[in-house]
C-alpha cells in the first residue's frame, strides 16, 4: 500500500459516492441507471477502441463480473428506492470488506497480518454496526426489506472485487479490462429500459440527462483506479481502503439530501480512521 495506491483509492472512494449520490438524487432509480449505465458504456467503448484488448486468460472473470455488476445494480437500485442513502450506502459498502478479506484469503492466498486484518475488522464491523444503530437515532422501525437490499448488495459487491482483481491481474491491461467491463454491464440495464418504457423513454430521460450520464463517467473513473491499485496491491486492505466512501456518502446524504447525520456517523467516521491506520502500520 504504497502513497500512490492510498491516494489513487481515496479518490476513487470520493468519486464513487459522488456518483452513487446522482444517481439516487433521481426519483426514478430505473432512470437513474439507465443514464449511468449508459454513460459508463460509453466510456468503454472509447477505452476499448484505444487500448489492447484483455489476455485470454482474463474473459472468464470479465464475463462473470459483468454479471455480478448487473446484479450489484439491480440491488442498489432496490435498496436506494427502499431506504435513505445515508443509511443504505454505508450498509451496502461496509459489508464488503470483511467479505472480500476471506474470498482474498481462499483463492487469491492474500491472507492480511495482526494489523491489518484488525484493520479491516474494525472498519467494516464498526461502519457496519453503527450504520444500524443509527436508525434507533431517528425514532423510525428498521425497514427490513431495505436492509436485506443493502445487505446483498454488500455481498455482491465483495464478489465482483474479488473477481476483478483476478481478472484485472491477468488481463495485461487495466485499462482494456475497464472499458470491456464497462460496456458489458453498462450497456444491460438501458437495453431493459428501452424494452419496457419504450417511446416515452428519451423524453423522461431528458431531464435528468447530463446529470446521469456525468455519474456514468465518474463511475468509470472511480472503478478504474480501484482496478489500477488491486495491480499493485493486496485486494483487502484495498477494499476497506475504498469504504472510506461511506463517510463521504453520510455527509452527502446530510448536506444535499437534509438526512440526518449525527453521532452515529460521527462515531463510523472515527472508526474508519482507526481502521485505516492500523491497516496501513
Amino acid at each position: 500500500m504504497t502513497p500512490l495506491v492510498v491516494a489513487a483509492v481515496l479518490l476513487a472512494a470520493v468519486t464513487h459516492a459522488s456518483w452513487n449520490a446522482i444517481a439516487h438524487g433521481i426519483r426514478d432509480q430505473l432512470l437513474a441507471f439507465t443514464l449511468v449505465g449508459g454513460g459508463g458504456a460509453l466510456c468503454g467503448v472509447a477505452l476499448a477502441a484505444v487500448t489492447p484488448l484483455p489476455a485470454p486468460d482474463a474473459w472468464p472473470f470479465l464475463l462473470a463480473s459483468a454479471v455480478l455488476h448487473i446484479v450489484y445494480q439491480v440491488l442498489l437500485m432496490q435498496s436506494f428506492r427502499l431506504g435513505d442513502f445515508g443509511q443504505m450506502y454505508p450498509i451496502a459498502r461496509g459489508t464488503a470488506p470483511l467479505v472480500v478479506t476471506v474470498l482474498a484469503a481462499v483463492f487469491v492466498h492474500e491472507v492480511p497480518d495482526g494489523w491489518a486484518l484488525a484493520g479491516v475488522a474494525l472498519a467494516s464491523a464498526g461502519l457496519v454496526g453503527v450504520a444500524l444503530w443509527g436508525i434507533r437515532g431517528t425514532g423510525k422501525r428498521p425497514h427490513w426489506p431495505a436492509l436485506v437490499a443493502a445487505l446483498a448488495t454488500g455481498l455482491a459487491i465483495a464478489s465482483y472485487t474479488t473477481v476483478d482483481g483476478l481478472g484485472v491481474r491477468a488481463s495485461g491491461t487495466p485499462l482494456g479490462y475497464i472499458g470491456w467491463l464497462m460496456f458489458l454491464e453498462g450497456a444491460v440495464i438501458p437495453v431493459y429500459a428501452l424494452a419496457t418504457r419504450r417511446r416515452q423513454l428519451l423524453t423522461e430521460l431528458r431531464p435528468f440527462a447530463l446529470r446521469g450520464l456525468a455519474g456514468g463517467v465518474l463511475s468509470v473513473f472511480a472503478y478504474g483506479l480501484v482496478l489500477w491499485a488491486q495491480t499493485r496491491a493486496p485486494l483487502a486492505p484495498i477494499a476497506a481502503l475504498r469504504e472510506s466512501s461511506i463517510i463521504v456518502g453520510a455527509a452527502i446524504g446530510a448536506v444535499f439530501f437534509k438526512e440526518r447525520f449525527g453521532a452515529p456517523r460521527i462515531a463510523a467516521a472515527g472508526l474508519m480512521v482507526i481502521g485505516i491506520g492500523l491497516m496501513l502500520t
